[in-house]
């Protein structure tokens, strides 16, 4: 493929893989570890798990996004990735659950902020639209195969080794991701002569021009569909497969994987779609899917019917998220692309942050059946809303002020 001619690219999506196949894995261990401590009430202990990892990504990507100008990217991403590898081989070792909520803050505070860091180059290394759309979709393609060969490959290991393996096999993919990342020169970040001021001024730069254009407020509201969606996914696969439909590990595993099959196939079709369509109804469709996936699962589906419903889920989700990275590309100038970049980390997960703890306490306490169904209203809730704040007659582009302190308008 030709983006792959670019030695830069091929080598930070080979790394970008890595890792994330590699955390995949942990994300079922940490499911089952979760249910090893907790029992029934593991989605409850995995919902606060994944609430604090939220936390973490809300409080760090705007601090890195607000001086990620400054640093050297590959050493910070290199950095990152080597004390990942290190607080994730420390997994094994957790006999308690508040040990599960210290680590995962330490470890997702890491990717807080290498992740909008690594966002944020690619459009450097891709200045053309059309290249960089296609490097998108495989970025996205990056995440659905955490999504669907991590659980596969976890379900794999699983006959032949304990689960906490599978965090010792992540720390070596997060240390061939570091080898990687250092193997190639990366482009500078261009300065951000917007975001001069104090340290408030910022911290706040990027969160303001994400709130002060519509399309990006549409973009925040498919944000919460997408949270709603994916946690009642994530956070209750594993109690409604263990507990409720009786299965065991491997189905877990293969439930989280159904997710990631429509997530795959959508990413890579929608290129093609986006050059004949508008972003927008292909976005919000997305959001109606996740919807209806959530709604029918208050017809207490068996585990076949579940794997298509969480099939469709992900399709849902990868229609939203697939196009994001354009969206917010069309909406600044590069130079303010790492503050952006690390806004949209920031509030997207902070969506996450409400939809985490919701899907798990919800679960619990009120039932699977609540939880489809007070999700699945937040979903469409979340998607109308959507629609209505993101102009139907949106451009493609956006002409800028020459004040530098002047922000998008549409």
């Amino acid at each position: 493929m030709e983006l792959f001619r670019d030695r830069r690219y091929r080598h930070l999506f080979s790394a970008q893989v890595i890792a994330l196949i590699g955390t995949g894995l942990t994300t079922v261990g940490l499911a089952l570890l979760a249910s090893e401590l907790a029992g029934e009430r593991a989605g409850v202990v995995l919902g606060t798990a994944l609430a604090i990892k939220m936390i973490a990504y809300v409080g760090i990507a705007p601090v890195v996004g607000a001086y990620a100008t400054k640093l050297p990217r590959r050493a910070l991403l290199v950095t990152l990735d080597l004390l990942r590898a290190a607080v994730v081989v420390s997994l094994p070792f957790v006999t308690a659950v508040w040990q599960i909520y210290l680590l995962i803050f330490l470890l997702n505070a890491c990717s807080a902020g290498f992740t909008p860091v690594f966002q944020a180059t690619i459009p450097d290394i891709f200045e053309d639209e059309h290249r960089y759309t296609r490097a998108l979709s495989l970025s996205r393609l990056a995440y659905d195969l955490e999504n669907l060969l991590s659980p596969l490959l976890a379900a794999l290991l699983l006959v032949v080794m304990s689960f906490n393996l599978l965090f010792v096999l992540n720390a070596a993919a997060f240390l061939l991701s570091a080898l990687l990342v250092v193997s190639v020169s990366l482009p500078s970040p261009q300065l951000q002569p917007s975001a001069a001021g104090g340290v408030w001024t910022r911290l706040t730069h990027g969160a303001g021009l994400y709130l002060r254009t519509p399309r990006l407020r549409g973009l925040l509201a498919l944000n919460m569909a997408v949270a709603s969606a994916g946690a009642m996914q994530i956070v209750n696969t594993v109690v409604y497969v263990r507990h409720v439909l009786d299965r065991g590990e491997t189905s877990v595993a293969i439930a989280f994987a159904a997710a990631g099959g429509g997530s795959m196939i959508v990413a890579l079709s929608l290129p093609r779609l986006l050059q004949r369509l508008d972003q927008r109804p292909i976005m919000l469709a997305g959001g109606l899917l996740m919807s209806g996936s959530l709604l029918a699962g208050l017809l207490a589906p068996g585990f076949y019917t579940l794997l298509l419903l969480w099939f469709v889920l992900g399709a849902g989700a990868s229609m939203v998220m697939t196009p994001t990275g354009r969206l917010l590309k069309q909406s600044c100038q590069a130079a303010d692309r790492p503050a952006l970049f690390a806004a949209q980390f920031s509030l997207s997960h902070a969506c996450w942050l409400l939809g985490y703890p919701l899907a798990g306490w919800l679960g619990a306490s009120q039932g699977m059946t609540t939880a489809f169904a007070v999700l699945a209203v937040l979903a469409l809730a979340s998607t109308l809303a959507a629609a209505r704040l993101w102009p139907a007659h949106d451009t493609d582009s956006l002409e800028y002020a020459t004040d530098s302190a002047s922000y998008p308008r549409s």
